[in-house]
């Protein structure tokens, strides 16, 4: 059979979360993100969003320590680890930072150096901006098919709203 006769794949529907790494309301949300994964596999594209809350002193690092992550090939479970353990990175701030990514078996010479040099600025900027722009206030929110979803007031039925909007768009992609 010829290559070029193969159906393309359909593209995945965009989940955009907008995210801190402080906030004890992502590490919640985790679980939903954690099943919407499951769920859709590469169906559902859930894209990272960086909105650090000035209320969080390490919110700004954290968000560059995920791009670093992401850089390095392993930015949801970088995101995963920091999430999951809140109280160290308010505790440590950026000394946990590069321990979480020792523990993951990333480069922590380079994450520091990222956070040094500031090369990962500009997407965190843009991440906030954007989210602004649009209307976020506070962490978690969902941007999925155009409808922004806000969870950081509540987490409940807001995986089921997801899937209800995933699985429209889905269907409308066949």
């Amino acid at each position: 059979m010829n290559d070029s006769t193969t159906e393309p794949t359909a593209r995945p529907v965009v989940l955009d979360v907008w995210c801190e790494l402080q906030c004890p309301d992502c590490r919640t949300a985790l679980d939903d993100v954690r099943a919407l994964r499951d769920r859709y596999g590469d169906r559902l594209d859930v894209r990272l969003r960086h909105f650090p809350l000035e209320k969080h002193n390490h919110a700004y690092a954290a968000a560059q320590a995920a791009e670093e992550a992401l850089a390095q090939g392993k930015g949801w479970p970088y995101v995963e680890e920091v999430l999951g353990r809140v109280e160290e990175l308010d505790a440590k701030g950026e000394a946990f930072l590069l321990e979480a990514a020792r523990g993951l078996g990333l480069d922590a010479e380079e994450f520091d150096t990222a956070l040094i040099d500031g090369r990962h600025l500009l997407v965190v900027d843009a991440d906030q901006a954007e989210g602004k722009a649009i209307g976020v206030t506070g962490t978690p929110t969902y941007v999925i098919g155009g409808e922004r979803l806000d969870g950081g007031k509540s987490q409940e039925g807001l995986r089921a709203r997801i899937e209800e909007i995933a699985d429209r768009l889905l269907a409308a992609g066949d």
